[in-house]
């Protein structure tokens, strides 16, 4: 079984090429088939939720429930790109990259288009400033806004995160960037019970022991004067909250749980797990998707600059598989190897050797090579920095977002 070659990967990139290249795993829960597994939990209204679909597995729809969504996984893919250039690894670090750097208190926090939500376009990088002016008047950065599918080259040179991954340049009043993200993934579980009744979530318990004592009871005072002291570090929305309680309270004793005093009897308040039968992992790499962009340097250029955008999604993704790290109490493992299946159009296919890191490095190195050599692409690590406007830092709250 043959590993996918820099030839077959831009083979795919040139028109009538194959349309995908798969990769699908089987994983188990880490701790044996009788442990139930903690789903990705999506709002609904005031409530947490699992999310339940029917899919089609093994020629039966089934009841599922969705592990980790398509935009999570892409994430996890991020994170690992992240995580090879900041520990200097030297493919990795010809990637280029927009920075917001944001400096309060002597301390300086770095964010990266491969970490903030909307990638290039992210509302940090558009509040910034660039040499003392608005980061979007940048020539640098206007150029790569004004970016097309009918030529990415800019953006490729910028921020090829936000072509792979997917971006949309939303609040720009005309000439929107949309570009859908050529990798998609997911996992999820194949529920253990199958009948007619809808899903029932289930429930976790939950409890906190403090060995001082299991109530603290306290003044409103007594509240007050704590809250004050800790204020610097509460977040405004629950020393609020808390202050409101406590005016009302007087001299009268109440619980100062809110201060994470005092333990807490068990309960089951949180969503708990899932037990599967079956989980899979699954992502897609769309060359369709790929070939709908031009670089401005002819078809074979253009062939080699989507190349180098399939092998740097590649390359994300064989790292990302490698990190089973998803949330507490959803520890997995692989059942087999990954099956690797690159399309060969007309209702044919081949299967390949799973991705390595190894591998998808070598395949990236070439890609680089090729897209520099054919398509005069520059990726050498440049870094478009942009001074966080220090308005949004003082404005940051741990509090949850609200409409």
């Amino acid at each position: 079984m043959a590993s996918l070659g820099y030839e077959e990967l831009l083979a795919a990139c040139n028109p009538g090429g194959s349309s995908v290249l798969s990769s699908v795993t089987e994983l188990a829960p880490a701790g044996g088939e009788h442990t139930s597994v903690a789903p990705a939990k999506f709002v609904d209204g005031d409530n947490s939720v699992f999310a339940y679909e029917r899919r089609f597995i093994d020629g039966e729809p089934l009841q599922t429930a969705v592990i980790d969504s398509k935009q999570s996984q892409l994430n996890r893919s991020e994170v690992t790109i992240q995580q090879a250039i900041d520990d200097g690894h030297p493919l990795f670090g010809r990637v280029p990259l927009v920075q917001v750097v944001y400096e309060a208190d002597g301390e300086t926090r770095v964010f990266t288009d491969l970490q903030l939500p909307h990638r290039a376009w992210d509302g940090h990088v558009r509040a910034g400033t660039v040499d003392g002016k608005p980061a979007t008047s940048n020539p640098t950065y206007r150029t790569a806004r004004d970016a097309t599918p009918a030529n990415a080259k800019a953006l490729l040179e910028f921020s090829p995160g936000s072509l792979v991954f997917g971006s949309w340049d939303s609040t720009r009043r005309s000439n929107q960037s949309r570009y859908r993200s050529a990798l998609v993934g997911e996992i999820i579980g194949v529920l253990a019970e199958q009948d007619d009744r809808p899903p029932r979530s289930a429930r976790r318990g939950g409890a906190r022991v403090d060995p001082v004592a299991m109530s603290v009871q306290l003044s409103g005072a007594d509240l007050e004067e704590l809250v004050t002291a800790q204020e610097a570090e509460l977040s405004p929305k629950l020393a609020a909250k808390i202050r409101k309680g406590a005016k009302g309270r007087g001299e009268k004793a109440g619980s100062a749980s809110q201060l994470g005093l005092g333990g807490i009897p068990p309960s089951l308040n949180a969503l708990g797990g899932v037990a599967c039968r079956r989980i899979i992992r699954s992502h897609v790499l769309s060359f369709a998707a790929l070939r709908q962009l031009r670089f401005g340097a002819g078809p074979d250029g253009d062939a080699a600059a989507r190349a180098l955008l399939a092998a740097y999604a590649l390359a994300g993704l064989a790292r990302s598989e490698a990190e089973l790290y998803l949330r507490a109490n959803c520890d997995l493992v692989e059942k087999e190897r990954p099956r690797v299946i690159l399309d060969e159009r007309w209702g044919e296919s081949r299967q390949l050797q799973p991705l390595s890191i190894e591998s998808a490095d070598e395949l990236l190195a070439m890609a680089i090579d090729g897209a520099e050599r054919r398509a005069g692409v520059d990726w050498s690590g440049q870094r478009f920095v942009v001074q966080g406007n220090p308005v949004v830092l003082a404005a940051a709250t741990s509090d949850e977002a609200t409409p």
